[in-house]
């Protein structure tokens, strides 16, 4: 029988072989490591490859490259290229495209026809491996993008081309190596190239036609099964990917295009996103850099001095290639210094997409271990001078501030803090998201989830009850850079438990479901909803949310005549504005001449402009027909006045049935703005106002209403 020591020696006997103990070690990597090197001020992702040296087959051999850690490195590696993808800025692409292309055709040739040379004449490399090695100068991973929005410069042109241009220099990228490697291959015939260029048409067809299409029924049918989203989402990159390789390209364009495609059905804020970058950022990613360090051997750095000019001269000729191509823009385009600077600070990082391109180039051994390590080496160069251009680029802009092209104007800081008010829990997921959406990121306030109970009875066991069933529920959901806070409560009623929680916490908008059906009561004496509207003062949306905010194509925002001048009304068009960034749509806006003036100069001031068409509507009048004209597939926001405000119409009494009565299948999201109760001396006059009378006529009505309805279903 084997006695213990042997077991254990069997165990640990290198390079290790028992899987439990392996995946154990890797998580442990995956750490300790960036954690480790962040103390050194080296970038997470090089801690991780040097990680992967250590203790892979040239380090001390821990760890050996099998069919196990071949699969976690093939899945990080399409996952690198998915988010790049799924996170690309497309609406800031549409928005300066012009500039954007100019930008991306230069930061793509120009280090390219730098590269190659210095391949071909200096390191001594073919002409395959020497164009192959010149094409990673071309691509740039924007590492150095949290500077910029630290310093509040994101609005910046300089900005948003280099974000624009990243799309266009990566998939260039993308595409010549899908003919290197073709070539290398010896099938560079006809038809090749045939194969290429349909199976490229029926890879965008499937993915931009199909793909999206099945993704929004998907999405729909099965809305609340979020795990099934993950999944599906998932299942649709590595179809990308073996298409792309049936159609003759590599896996990472089809991996990319993927993410482009689910780019609109994916907003940055969702939880759905969420999951993509918290299960890609923890596991597979991280993988995929380990065992890209199990590749390499710095003992090659030490046989001689080759090794060491070939890292030297690939980090010098990338920043080279970049630089040139960031001041060429910069004369061209005719923008400052400081933005040149910033243009090359934020393109010049290499690190997803070199790694990636250079990894199918080693496996396809177009390329020798020198060129492998010599990347490494690269992707540390480059990431330093990256974030060093950039921070001083962004200090001169800031400092500089000459005019409203070159400072971002940066929207006003506050401590934004959400109510949700829930009775019915199965609508508070598409609250919560909507609220996440439209939520201020600067924000360190929690979004907070409100039930009220009946205070009469045993409400004790009611407040337990409830508060256990309504914290089960929120478990199951993750917002992302946002927390969720339980709030339940007893009261009297309904709208006197959120006011007085409200203004305990200094919340300062309360986001509520749509009103249910109404009954014989509320006729009477008026919903719940027009209770709060009348005793609140804080900002107000009023949601039906039908379908999943990711499966419309438009934003309608309708603002009646005189609403610009309500106080609140700056704040509430930026959260539609946060909204159709959000979700990547454009705004149909409907309003007079004067209050499209104050949107659009509102629009102007944002970090991030969307894309709007302007419609002229001068009455409330119009609001019917407005609504009968709209498409199942528009999110319309109504900002309406309440009683006794600037831009109060009587139109506005009974929204709630107008919009009931005319839609059905369309999201309807109505705005009230908040009040200011002024100051505190005035308190003891505020009783003395026409509001009882207003209120006692509306009864009245009400009463009248109802008891004509029953008359006419009785008759």
């Amino acid at each position: 029988m084997e006695s213990f020591h042997d077991q254990l020696h069997s165990q640990f006997q290198l390079p290790l072989q028992n899987p439990v103990l392996i995946f154990a070690l890797i998580l442990l990597i995956i750490l300790l490591a960036p954690i480790l090197f962040r103390r050194f001020k080296v970038p997470g992702i090089i801690g991780l490859i040097i990680a992967g040296v250590i203790v892979g087959p040239h380090g001390v051999n821990l760890l050996a490259k099998n069919s196990a850690i071949d699969l976690f490195s093939t899945i990080g590696l399409l996952y690198i290229m998915f988010i790049a993808g799924l996170e690309l800025e497309i609406h800031e692409f549409r928005r300066n495209r012009y500039h954007s292309m100019g930008f991306g055709l230069l930061t793509f040739a120009l280090p390219l026809m730098l590269g190659f040379p210095a391949c071909y004449y200096i390191l001594n490399y073919d002409f395959t491996a020497s164009l192959l090695t010149a094409s990673i100068f071309s691509t740039q991973t924007m590492v150095a993008y949290p500077i910029v929005t630290k310093f509040g410069i994101s609005r910046n042109k300089a900005v948003a081309i280099t974000v624009g241009g990243t799309i266009i220099t990566d998939t260039g990228v993308l595409l010549l190596l899908a003919i290197i490697t073709g070539s290398h291959a010896g099938s560079l015939s006809v038809g090749f190239w045939v194969r290429i260029i349909v199976g490229m048409i029926l890879l965008l067809l499937l993915m931009f036609v199909v793909v999206p299409r099945v993704a929004k029924w998907f999405f729909i049918r099965l809305e609340g099964e979020k795990s099934s989203h993950y999944v599906f989402v998932l299942s649709i990159v590595f179809l990308a990917a073996f298409a792309a390789q049936l159609a003759g390209l590599e896996p990472i364009i089809g991996a990319f295009v993927a993410g482009l495609a689910l780019n609109r059905l994916v907003p940055q804020s969702s939880m759905l996103m969420n999951r993509i970058q918290f299960i890609g950022n923890a596991l597979f990613i991280p993988f995929f850099l380990i065992s890209v360090g199990m590749l390499v051997d710095m003992g090659v750095l030490l046989k001689g001095p080759t090794a060491v000019w070939v890292a030297f001269v690939l980090s010098i000729v990338a920043l080279i290639g970049k630089y040139v191509a960031a001041r060429t823009t910069q004369l061209i385009f005719r923008y400052s210094k400081e933005q040149g600077l910033l243009i090359f600070g934020l393109s010049s990082s290499h690190a997803a997409a070199t790694m990636a391109v250079i990894l199918v180039g080693f496996k396809a051994g177009i390329i020798d271990e020198n060129i492998l390590n010599g990347t490494i080496i690269l992707i540390l160069v480059t990431c330093l001078v990256a974030s060093f251009a950039t921070e001083r680029a962004a200090k001169q802009i800031v400092i500089a501030d000459e005019s409203g092209e070159k400072l971002a104007i940066e929207e006003p800081k506050f401590r934004e803090s959400f109510l949700i008010p829930v009775a019915n829990f199965k609508n508070l997921e598409g609250l919560l998201e909507f609220a996440q959406f439209i939520r201020d990121k600067k924000s360190d306030q929690p979004i907070r989830v409100l039930s009220v109970v009946d205070e009469e009875g045993d409400a004790e066991s009611k407040l337990n009850r409830v508060r256990s069933s309504l914290e089960k529920t929120v478990q199951g959901f993750i917002l992302p850079e946002s927390k969720i806070e339980t709030i339940v409560t007893a009261d009297r009623n309904v709208p006197a438990g959120i006011n007085r929680i409200s203004r305990d916490m200094d919340v300062q908008t309360i986001i509520l479901g749509w009103p249910m059906k109404e009954t014989l009561t509320d006729r009477i004496f008026g919903q719940k909803t027009d209770h709060l509207l009348d005793t609140s003062e804080k900002s107000i949306f009023l949601c039906k949310l039908v379908k999943p905010l990711i499966t419309y194509k438009r934003i309608v925002l309708f603002c009646p005549p005189l609403s610009e001048l309500e106080q609140g009304f700056d704040y509430l068009i930026r959260k539609s504005i946060l909204l159709s960034n959000e979700l990547n749509r454009a705004i149909h806006l409907y309003a007079n001449s004067k209050t499209r003036e104050i949107v659009n100069s509102i629009i102007q001031k944002t970090s991030s402009s969307p894309s709007i068409r302007d419609f002229e509507i001068r009455k409330w009048e119009y609001f019917n027909l407005f609504l009968q004209r709209s498409s199942s597939d528009d999110i319309i926001f109504v900002f309406s006045g309440r009683k006794g405000s600037v831009s109060y119409h009587p139109f506005m009494d009974h929204l709630v049935e107008r919009i009931n009565t005319s839609v059905t299948d369309q999201t309807v999201i109505v705005i009230y703005p908040g009040l200011s109760l002024g100051d505190d001396k005035y308190d003891k006059y505020r009783d003395f106002s026409s509001e009882p009378l207003a209120r006692s006529m509306e009864t009245f009505d009400r009463i009248q209403r109802g008891l004509g309805k029953m008359i006419h279903k009785a008759e």
